[in-house]
């Protein structure tokens, strides 16, 4: 069977990507611990573009030092990390077809999971559930500094020759936390209602694209439920998606979901992250009702797909269906950076990816990778060296 929609050329804006394959923005820990980019950090990136990716977003990039999460982050706060980053890029465009971009994060109220940046911040003194700390509450003069922290990270990029930016707008981070009406709870122009606590969002990118032009993109990961009580829910997010749409977002990849979450769901963990329980088909590509609801609203927007997509039959029909423009992927590219290569090949096998969540635990101890591949790498090893004994 083709995949003529799977590996049918797309655009951003005016950027042309060489099919509809996105990886997923996915922590490596592979910098330095002061945010430089290191050999080990390039290889990740030169793996990804060789193994056939249209579109590589990297792993969450910190605008501002004290808004890490932990150590060996990538960072872009000031000039001093863009000649290495500038190097990463250039091996990634050595494949000339590939197209990358920076995901850019602050931690908010989770920046207490690393004390180093206590004490966190957040739009509102809203107990964090997962560290059971209180974020100080940010002034508006606070917000307008973080907002032009995303500006200069973004104006940064374009200069370094990245493709685009992805602004992270999800998963408890502080933009998150903004939108949610769990963690917002101002009544100034950055909240009560809900375009107010999207401004901060409009903010960013209008005045992002008066630093980049007309023709760089900019794309937003965008929460959409917070599956817990009082939060984000699915009708409010997709009038915030509205609004990112009319102010000019040129693509949103919807996702859901915290730490805090986690926790409070710890019981139905298929609320708080429905990859944890992909046990069969049917339990993947658990954000395609969400994206079906966003997809009418999307107008010149594109809609990237995230979440539990192993299959690429599955992915040719949601792309052919028109419930999504590109399909992106996290945890099957950790296990095979090749995997699109292999199914443009023919090879129309799903991913190997077992959907165990082991790769989650590497992060929180160092760096990042599949524990299920190493696990069958250090068998083979042993095999090998038992066969030369003989």
């Amino acid at each position: 069977m083709e995949l003529k929609y799977l590996f049918r050329p797309g655009k951003i804006r005016n950027v042309q990507i060489k099919n509809r394959i996105v990886r997923s923005g996915t922590y490596e820990r592979r910098a330095t611990k002061d945010g430089y980019v290191t050999d080990r950090l390039i290889k990740i990136y030169t793996d990804l573009a060789q193994g056939g990716t249209g579109l590589i977003i990297m792993g969450a990039m910190a605008v501002d030092p004290k808004s890490s999460g932990s150590q060996n982050q990538t960072y872009l706060y000031d000039d001093s990390f863009i000649p290495g980053q500038k190097k990463l890029v250039e091996a990634v465009h050595d494949y000339s077809d590939v197209r990358i971009a920076p995901q850019f994060v602050h931690i908010g109220r989770q920046a207490n999971l690393n004390p180093k940046y206590s004490p966190p911040v957040g739009p509102s003194p809203i107990l964090n559930k997962l560290s059971n700390l209180v974020p100080r509450e940010l002034t508006v003069e606070e917000i307008r500094a973080i907002i032009e922290r995303f500006v200069d990270a973004g104006r940064r990029a374009y200069e370094i020759g990245y493709d685009m930016v992805q602004v992270h707008a999800a998963h408890g981070y502080l933009l998150s936390d903004f939108v949610s009406p769990f963690a917002n709870k101002r009544n100034d122009e950055y909240g009560g209602n809900t375009q107010k606590r999207t401004k901060i969002l409009v903010d960013i990118y209008n005045r992002l694209r008066d630093e980049v032009g007309k023709n760089f993109p900019i794309i937003i990961k965008l929460q959409t439920q917070d599956f817990m009580s009082g939060g984000l829910t699915l009708n409010e997010a997709k009038e915030i998606a509205k609004i990112l749409v009319d102010v000019g977002y040129d693509a949103i990849e919807p996702s859901g979901g915290s730490g805090e979450s986690m926790l409070e769901s710890m019981r139905e963990l298929k609320k708080a992250y429905p990859s944890n329980v992909i046990k069969t088909p049917e339990d993947e590509n658990y954000f395609l009702s969400t994206a079906k609801e966003l997809k009418p609203l999307m107008n010149n927007c594109q809609l990237i797909l995230v979440g539990g997509i192993k299959n690429p039959l599955s992915a040719e029909k949601i792309l052919q269906e028109n419930h999504a423009d590109f399909i992106s992927m996290c945890r099957p590219l950790l296990y095979e950076p090749d995997l699109p290569n292999r199914w443009k090949s023919g090879d129309l096998s799903p991913a190997l990816c077992k959907s165990c969540n082991s790769c989650y635990s590497t992060m929180i101890r160092g760096e990042v990778y599949c524990v299920v591949k190493k696990r069958i790498e250090k068998r083979k090893l042993r095999k090998e060296k038992e066969m030369l004994k003989k």
